[in-house]
């Protein structure tokens, strides 16, 4: 039956019922796409090849009976977000997902599994735990203090699926992936378009939720926020740079460590503030001025901001690529996996 994989191919078209029959010219109701999608009935041979041609997926995608389900979701989202934008991203996570999992058998990989930090998971019973946690998620890893040049590829070498995708309302999500007769694994899926030191910090935030518990007291936003910032701007490394003390401390010195760091200039300023650096008087003063500079408000764009493509998850399409050199799977094949055109694929090899 196809009703599951029907109902996530047009939720991650953001079509509603009605919207998909009229897509596909009126050649079926609402009503029957609704019973194909609750597996009360199955449409004809000429109707699948139109709701497969209008959901620009193949036949053979919406008859085969792998399924992936997302549990726990966590969405990192504004307001103006509405349940249908929220419903549309976790079913084109997990398109992406199918394809990045049928890339890796098709090479017959093993998917690799989550290689969750040996201390984790770290109980925080307040921020100095969330502290502790990325200190300790550091040493399991064996990361040292260095600051970390490519957030995205090393969480996909601990086997956390990263996906970049197209958003609007909302920056991202992180959630467990069950697949039959497979182990859960893990994603985090990022905005495509946002600048890439707030991806590293959505990254490390999301991470932050996958190896703390909070308590009942502690807000599980605010801890996962602190284990980003313990995370990517090591405290021993950060009072090293700047100093234990500062009375205050000028753009031109953040936007230095900015470009050391790999993060915003407000959340460097937010560092300081949570290791006593600074005063919080002298944090007031600072984000004041980021106010009056326009850094507080879309599109957040501070003095040497990172581009999008330098936090770019690449994993997927390497193997793509390889699959394709290897010849286990034909350019059409492959440019169906990469959701692109034959002729932009060429232009990619060619480049």
């Amino acid at each position: 039956m196809i009703g599951h994989k029907l109902k996530v191919a047009r939720s991650a078209s953001g079509l509603s019922l009605r919207a998909f029959a009229d897509a596909v010219g009126g050649i079926v109701t609402a009503q029957a796409i609704g019973k194909y999608e609750r597996d009360e009935d199955m449409p004809s041979s000429r109707v699948l090849m139109a709701l497969a041609a209008g959901l620009n997926v193949s036949e053979e995608y919406l008859l085969s009976e792998d399924q992936l389900a997302l549990e726990g979701v966590d969405f990192r989202k504004k307001v103006k977000a509405s349940r249908r934008e929220a419903a549309a991203l976790e079913a084109r996570a997990i398109q992406m997902l199918e394809r990045y999992l049928t890339i890796e058998d098709l090479l017959q990989l093993r998917s690799v599994e989550w290689e969750q930090p040996r201390s984790a998971p770290h109980p925080v019973a307040d921020m100095r735990d969330a502290e502790d946690a990325a200190r300790s998620v550091r040493e399991d890893w064996g990361l040292g203090n260095d600051p970390i040049p490519q957030l995205a590829e090393l969480l996909e070498e601990r086997g956390i699926k990263i996906l970049s995708l197209d958003l609007d309302h909302i920056d991202g999500l992180a959630a467990k992936v069950r697949r039959k007769g497979r182990s859960a694994s893990r994603v985090i899926a990022i905005k495509r378009s946002t600048w890439s030191e707030r991806k590293r910090f959505n990254l490390a935030h999301e991470l932050g939720h996958m190896v703390i518990a909070p308590s009942a007291e502690v807000d599980a936003e605010k801890a996962a926020h602190r284990f980003a910032g313990a995370f990517l701007m090591p405290a021993d490394v950060l009072r090293a740079e700047v100093g234990a003390n500062r009375s205050s401390i000028s753009i031109g010195e953040l936007v230095v460590l900015k470009k050391r760091f790999g993060v915003s200039i407000q959340a460097l300023t937010y560092r300081c503030k949570d290791l006593g650096i600074i005063t919080q008087a002298a944090f007031g003063r600072l984000f004041k001025v980021f106010a009056q500079r326009g850094w507080r408000t879309p599109p957040f764009e501070e003095p040497e901001t990172m581009a999008p493509e330098i936090e770019e998850p690449m994993r997927f399409e390497r193997l793509c690529y390889r699959a394709l050199a290897e010849r286990v799977i034909g350019e059409s094949r492959a440019a169906e996996l990469l959701g692109i055109s034959v002729r932009e694929l060429d232009v990619r090899l060619d480049r």
